[in-house]
C-alpha cells in the first residue's frame, strides 16, 4: 500500500516539473526570438549609424568649404542638401533641401540668430538680429531598421570681428566730428555732454574763490540767496550789524566783478529771498517777521546807500519768520511755530496784519528751508521724522499735506534743493544735520508727490563729519554740500549715476564753516556757486563753475568718419551712456560706399533700427548701455556692406542742471 502511494506521489510530481517546464519554454523561447532578432537588427542599425556618421561629417565639411568661398553666398537662409560641382568638384548647398539616397535624408538648415541686448544668443528671446553670424542646423535620417535621426546644431560667424571706439577726447574730437550744442569734456577720461562751452572752470576742480567780498559789519552772513547779476545776503546772525546786503555783480567780465550796492538795518535776519525789484528777510522781530524792501528806492537819498521798507508780514503769535519763498505774488512764510503760511502780497507796499494770510497748514517741524515748484510746496523742516513734506497750494486758500518721508536716523532737515526751472520735476536734494556714520545727505524721487522715496537704489552718501548746513545742485550733475565742522566744508558730489555708491569729486576746506550756498547759471554759458562763510572779512566768495555751464535743452554729436579701407559689413554697436533723470540720448548710424576716400561733408544718410530714418536707438532695460544691430540695407547714400562708417547723438534735456553723456561708442565690423 505505502508503495503504490510513493507511486502515486511520484507520478504527481512529475507531472508538475513537465507542467512548470512547458511554462519555462512558454515563455523563454519568445525572449530568446526577440534576443536574436535584436541583436541581428542591432547589427544592422550600428551599420546605419556609421554611415550617419560619416554624412553628418561630410555635410558639415561642405558647409564649412562653401563659407569658404564667401560670407555673402553662404549666409542665406533656407534649406538645403550638399552636393558636389561637377566643373571644379567643390562643395555646394543645393535648394530644395531633402533629397534621399541610399536610404538616407539630409538637410542643412541656415537661419538668423537672435541675440539679448547683452549678445547671449537667444533664439527666442533675443531682441536684434545678428547680422555677422548664422545658425546652421544639419539633420540625417534614416529609416530602416529603425526611424532615426541625427541632428546638430552650429553657428557660423564671419571670419573675424573688428572693433573701433571712439572713447577719449581726442577721438570725439578727431577730425570731421560736428558739434552742435554739444561739446567734449575729459572728466571721466573722454565723454560728450550737452552746453556751449561754460565757464571754463571745472567743478572738480575748483579754486577756493575767484572773487571775495567783505560783507558789512558785524552780523555774521547765515542767509544767502542769488539771481543773475544779483547775490542777496543776510547778515544778521547776531543782534548787530546790518540785516542784508545786495551784491551786484558785472557778469559780462570773468572773473565778475562784485560790489556791495546798497544795505537795509534793523533786523535779525533768518532767511533771504531776492527778485529784480524785491527782497524779502524773515526776521525774529515780533511784529514784522518779514520784511518787504524795495530794491529801486532808499531811505537815506541822495546817497543811495540804505534801502527802503515799503512792507511788511506780522506772523500770528510771538513768533519767527525761519524761512520765504515768493512767487506769482504769493509769499510763503514758514513759521517757528511749524506752520507754513499763504500770503497774497500784490500789494507789496503793505503791511499784512496776523489775520491776513490766506492759509496756513500744520508742519512735523519747524520749517528751515521752502522752495515752490507750480502746484507744490517742497519743504525741509527741523523735525526727526517726516522732515521732508510736500504741500499742495494749487489753493492758497486751503494747503493740504500731499506727501512726506522720513529721512536719516533721528536727524534733523536743514536744507533742500529742487530745480524749480523746469515743470518737469522729479527730484529732490536734501541735507540732514550731523549725522555721525549715517547718511546726510539724500536723493528723493518725487514723480509722485503723495509718495516720495528715495531713489530706488541709493547707496546713501555721508559729508564724513560735517555739519551740512545748505545744498544746492549745479550744471554737470554735481551736487554741492557747505556745512560746519569736520575736515572738508565744500564739498562736491558727482550725482551721475543715482545708484553708483557716490563720491566727492572736490573738497575745499573753510576752518570758519560755511553758513549758505546758492547757484546760478548765466545766460553767457558762465556758472558759479556763491558761498557765505564765517570769515571776519570776505565772508562772501564766488567760486568758478564746471565746463558745461551752460546746457542747451538739445543738441547733437557726429562722430568722425571710420574709414575701414575695404568694403566690410557694419554688424552693431553698444554704447556706454548715462541719462540722469529729466535727459535722454539716442543714436542713428550712417554707412557710404566710396572707392578709396570716404566724403567729409555732411551728405550722410543715417538711419535708425530697420534702416527706418525716423526711428532711433534708445536704451531698453539698461540705461547706462545703448545697442543695436547696424541695417545691412541700401537707402538714400547709406550702404552697408560699405567702407565708410561714423554715428550721431542727440541729447536732450529738461532741467538745466542735467546733461546725458557719451562715455564710448564702439562699432563691430567683418570682413
Amino acid at each position: 500500500m505505502m508503495n503504490k502511494l510513493f507511486t502515486s506521489l511520484q507520478r504527481g510530481q512529475s507531472l508538475i516539473e513537465i507542467l512548470i517546464a512547458m511554462s519555462l519554454i512558454t515563455i523563454l523561447i519568445p525572449a530568446l526570438v526577440v534576443g536574436l532578432t535584436t541583436s541581428r537588427e542591432g547589427k544592422a542599425q550600428q551599420i546605419q549609424r556609421l554611415k550617419a556618421v560619416n554624412l553628418m561629417r561630410e555635410a558639415q565639411e561642405a558647409v564649412r568649404s562653401v563659407r569658404e568661398k564667401g560670407w555673402t553666398t553662404f549666409a542665406v537662409n533656407g534649406i538645403y542638401h550638399p552636393q558636389i560641382n561637377s566643373v571644379d568638384h567643390s562643395w555646394q548647398l543645393i535648394e530644395p533641401g531633402e533629397i534621399t539616397s541610399d536610404g538616407f535624408s539630409r538637410t542643412v538648415t541656415i537661419s538668423d540668430v537672435r541675440r539679448t541686448n547683452n549678445g547671449v544668443i537667444d533664439q527666442t528671446g533675443g531682441t536684434y538680429i545678428d547680422p555677422s553670424t548664422k545658425q546652421v542646423i544639419i539633420s540625417v535620417t534614416w529609416e530602416k531598421p529603425l526611424h532615426t535621426s541625427f541632428v546638430t546644431t552650429s553657428y557660423i560667424t564671419r571670419h573675424e570681428n573688428i572693433a573701433y571706439t571712439w572713447t577719449t577726447q581726442a577721438d570725439f574730437d578727431s577730425s570731421g566730428s560736428e558739434k552742435i550744442n554739444t561739446f567734449s569734456t575729459d572728466t571721466s577720461g573722454g565723454e560728450i555732454i550737452l552746453g556751449a562751452g561754460g565757464g571754463g572752470g571745472n567743478w572738480c576742480q575748483p579754486s577756493k574763490s575767484i572773487t571775495e567780498v567783505d560783507l558789512p559789519k558785524s552780523g555774521i552772513a547765515n542767509a544767502i540767496s542769488a539771481i543773475e547779476g544779483s547775490v542777496f545776503a543776510g547778515t544778521g546772525d547776531n543782534a548787530s550789524g546790518v540785516s542784508f546786503a545786495k551784491i551786484s555783480l558785472e557778469t559780462d567780465q570773468n572773473p565778475p566783478a562784485a560790489s556791495t550796492t546798497a544795505t537795509f538795518d534793523g533786523f535779525k535776519t533768518n532767511a533771504v529771498f531776492g527778485e529784480n525789484d524785491y527782497v524779502y528777510l524773515g526776521t525774529d522781530n515780533n511784529s514784522q517777521e518779514v520784511v518787504i524792501i524795495d530794491l529801486t528806492q532808499y531811505s537815506d537819498p541822495p546817497t543811495n546807500k540804505k534801502y527802503k521798507q515799503i512792507g511788511s508780514i506780522n506772523l500770528p503769535g510771538n513768533i519767527n519768520a525761519n524761512g520765504i519763498y515768493v512767487v506769482n505774488n504769493i509769499a510763503y512764510v514758514l513759521g517757528s511755530d511749524s506752520k507754513l503760511y499763504l500770503y497774497n502780497i500784490t500789494n507789496r507796499s503793505h503791511d499784512y496784519g496776523t489775520s491776513e494770510y490766506s492759509g496756513q497748514l500744520g508742519l512735523s517741524g519747524k520749517g528751515k528751508k521752502i522752495l515752490v515748484n507750480g502746484s507744490y510746496a517742497y519743504i525741509a523742516t527741523d523735525s526727526t521724522t517726516n522732515q521732508f513734506q510736500i504741500v499742495n497750494v494749487s489753493n492758497i486758500n486751503s494747503p493740504t499735506l500731499t506727501g512726506q518721508l522720513t529721512l536719516g536716523s533721528s536727524q534733523r532737515g536743514v536744507d533742500l534743493y529742487v530745480d524749480i526751472q523746469t515743470g518737469d520735476l522729479t527730484r529732490a536734494y536734501f541735507v540732514t544735520d550731523l549725522s555721525g556714520s549715517n547718511s546726510d545727505f539724500f536723493i528723493i524721487n518725487v514723480s509722485n508727490k503723495t509718495t516720495p522715496q528715495i531713489v530706488t537704489g541709493f547707496k546713501g552718501f555721508n559729508t564724513n563729519g560735517m555739519n551740512p548746513k545748505g545744498v544746492t545742485i549745479v550744471p554737470g550733475n554735481k551736487a554741492i554740500i557747505v556745512g560746519s565742522g569736520g575736515t572738508d566744508q565744500y564739498q562736491v558730489v558727482d550725482i551721475t549715476d543715482e545708484t553708483a555708491t557716490l563720491t566727492t569729486c572736490a573738497k575745499l576746506q573753510y576752518s570758519t564753516g560755511i553758513n549758505g550756498v546758492a547757484s546760478v547759471l548765466q545766460s553767457n554759458g558762465y556758472a558759479y556757486s556763491y558761498i557765505i562763510t564765517g570769515d571776519a572779512s570776505t565772508e562772501l566768495k564766488i567760486i568758478l563753475g564746471g565746463a558745461g555751464g551752460q546746457y542747451s535743452s538739445a543738441g547733437t554729436y557726429e562722430s568722425s568718419i571710420l574709414n575701414t579701407n575695404y568694403t566690410t559689413a557694419f554688424n552693431s554697436f553698444s554704447a556706454t551712456v548715462a541719462q540722469p533723470p529729466n535727459t535722454s540720448i539716442k543714436f542713428q548710424v550712417a554707412a557710404r560706399a566710396v572707392d578709396g576716400v570716404c566724403p567729409t561733408t555732411t551728405d550722410y544718410t543715417y538711419v535708425g533700427p530697420n534702416g527706418d530714418q525716423e526711428q532711433y536707438f534708445v536704451s531698453s532695460t539698461d540705461p547706462s548701455m545703448i545697442q543695436g544691430v547696424i541695417p545691412i540695407i541700401t537707402t538714400g547714400t547709406y550702404t552697408n556692406p560699405s567702407m565708410c562708417f561714423r554715428f550721431k547723438a542727440w541729447l536732450s534735456t529738461t532741467a538745466s542742471t542735467s546733461t546725458p553723456l557719451l562715455y564710448d561708442f564702439t562699432v563691430n565690423y567683418s570682413p
